[in-house]
């Protein structure tokens, strides 16, 4: 019993000494995207002022010829949507999703992929790893995307807005898997930028 004992020690030991420094690099680097896309950068050159619409901060795991959808990234099952913290998205004026009035802040972003479509969930609970304290109660919304394959296989996931029309879609891609979430602009929000 004892030798057991020391035995589970030694390996708790090891796991607690192979604590990640704050200098080294993350296998699942933290990427932002702004919509308008690249707004640090249109603000310092004084082409943009105030606040971006929107923005997303999430973690950007590799393929690394892994399989993943249906795979590592399991079906009808809740995601992350990316690696280590849970996706966020903060919207800096009220939008709309799936006919929905968001309002101003911050949210957590989550998905189910599904072979042929992916139901994206904003929820209030942020600050959240992974998805292991998910709780459907706090959902603001769901809506389902239908997926697009394309013919490049991206090895890096990768979260970005595109401009459209009506406002904006957030484009989730991975492997040769692509999803768009249409964001519209709120009627204020239209309102604001015609003044």
């Amino acid at each position: 019993m004892r030798a057991l004992f020391l035995a589970l020690a030694m390996v708790a030991s090891i796991f607690v000494n192979k604590k990640k420094k704050p200098s080294d690099l993350d296998k699942s680097p933290m990427d932002m995207s702004y919509w308008p896309a690249n707004f640090p950068m249109l603000k310092l050159s004084g082409k943009a002022s105030g606040e971006p619409i929107a923005r997303v901060i999430y973690g950007r795991p590799q393929k690394n010829g892994r399989p993943l959808f249906g795979d590592i990234v399991q079906y009808n099952t809740i995601w992350r949507l990316g690696a280590n913290e849970a996706t966020e998205i903060e919207f800096f004026v009220p939008v709309k999703i799936a006919g929905k009035l968001v309002p101003k802040g911050r949210y957590t972003l989550y998905g189910i992929p599904n072979e042929n479509s992916w139901t994206l969930i904003l929820n209030t609970d942020n600050f959240s790893w992974g998805n292991f304290s998910y709780n459907a109660k706090k959902d603001l919304l769901r809506t389902e995307v239908p997926v697009i394959k394309t013919l490049d296989s991206i090895d890096a996931f990768t979260l970005y807005f595109e401009e459209t029309n009506l406002g904006a879609g957030l484009i989730i891609m991975w492997d040769q898997v692509k999803v768009m979430l249409p964001i519209s602009y709120a009627k204020e929000t239209v309102t604001n930028k015609k003044k």
